[in-house]
């Protein structure tokens, strides 16, 4: 492999890194995880996103720029209004990354159960 194949391969993956980062981020917070949910049902405005959140609409706008500058969110100007749609393929990666996690998890609490196993059948035999 050459070596500026091997710098694209590490680039690529602290990007990667990096984009999860900042979702993560975004998602740790109550309110934009509210308004993520409200928009995977479907596109609104951010003054739709607002109402059920007991805050300004300038905080409400503050957030939505923070699930824009993740990539989460999507916005764009429509008359007076503000409208704004998921990035469902952003949500895909973490929801991949998260399944690599639990699988990765997974085989080790298989091999926790097996050592376990084989231990209480070899106390058992002593």
């Amino acid at each position: 492999m050459t070596e500026r194949l091997s710098q694209n391969i590490v680039k690529e993956v602290l990007n990667q890194s990096l984009d999860l980062d900042r979702m993560f981020h975004a998602l740790s917070d109550p309110s934009r995880r509210s308004m993520v949910e409200r928009l995977s049902l479907a596109p609104t405005t951010v003054s739709e996103l607002g109402k059920p959140l007991s805050m300004s609409l300038a905080a409400v706008v503050q957030h939505v720029q923070v699930l824009e500058a993740c990539g989460l969110v999507r916005s764009q100007k429509i008359g007076r209004s503000r409208m704004c749609t998921l990035n469902r393929e952003l949500l895909g990666e973490a929801e991949q990354w998260i399944a690599h996690r639990r699988t990765a998890v997974g085989r080790r609490m298989d091999r926790l159960e097996q050592a376990l196993q084989h231990q209480f059948t070899n106390e058992e035999e002593s």
